[in-house]
């Protein structure tokens, strides 16, 4: 997968996903991330990349003429017209499922960090495909939504993790969220390690993790519990460990109230 990130900074781009998880998989050709300065497409010697917006206001807006040229050379490098993605809190929710969709679409992103007021609507227009959103917030820049995004989408590419279960067994995958972890030591600071999880029993073992993903769910993202399709449970012992769940957390409950 290939990915290129419009950005005022690019040195910070680099800096973090140079590092780590992505910066192994980079060096090792399984993806590329690829940061523009915007500046260095500007036709001023200022390089000057924003301005006074029309009809007054206050701040700036970033001009379309230096983002476009800076697209435009992302283009005609690809040799083809890339799916272009500006990070906007007006685009559409990023979630796990968002990602899986522009994962399995789309083997090349250009990724448009704003900044300032916003970004000339005529660039978003002629340039941009859709825009997506952190959430309901809003940040100074675009660069770490546009990071997070590269991580979502990078990390499910074959062979920058060691398995595939390193990102399928994790929150918001199927519709969850993860179960608890725990490391060594045994004890900590009077807080013991849950006894199946030394058991040894590795279904045992599958069968408290899961337990423990549909009751973190339940009390925490009720929400996202509410669509869960229980449907997907095909065998008799699935359905009877979710019923477990449920009973285990109805009875945690009441012994808490």
């Amino acid at each position: 997968m290939k990915i290129d990130i419009m950005t005022l900074f690019p040195d910070a781009i680099d800096a973090m996903m140079g590092q780590s998880i992505m910066g192994r998989a980079q060096e090792r050709g399984y993806i590329r991330i690829t940061a523009h300065q915007i500046r260095d497409y500007t036709t001023n010697k200022q390089m000057q990349v924003d301005d006074y917006p029309y009809g007054g206001g206050r701040g700036a807006v970033m001009q379309a003429d230096p983002l476009y040229r800076c697209w435009d050379h992302i283009c005609q490098e690809a040799g083809q017209r890339v799916h272009t993605i500006y990070l906007s809190p007006c685009g559409r929710v990023f979630n796990q499922e968002v990602a899986k969709e522009l994962k399995a679409r789309y083997d090349r992103l250009i990724l448009v960090c704003g900044h300032y007021e916003g970004v000339d609507q005529r660039f978003l227009d002629e340039c941009v495909d859709e825009e997506i959103s952190m959430g309901d917030f809003v940040l100074t820049g675009g660069e770490i939504p546009a990071m997070a995004v590269a991580d979502c989408l990078c990390r499910m590419v074959p062979g920058v993790l060691p398995e595939e279960s390193c990102y399928t067994d994790e929150s918001h995958w199927n519709g969850l969220l993860e179960y608890p972890q725990y490391s060594r030591p045994e004890v900590w600071h009077g807080r013991a390690v849950p006894p199946v999880l030394l058991s040894g029993h590795h279904g045992n073992v599958d069968d408290w993790r899961k337990k423990e993903s549909y009751k973190r769910t339940m009390v925490r993202r009720p929400d996202m519990f509410a669509r869960f399709d229980e449907t997907q449970l095909t065998t008799k012992h699935d359905r009877k460990v979710l019923q477990q769940a449920k009973d285990e957390l109805r009875q945690e409950q009441e012994d808490q109230a």
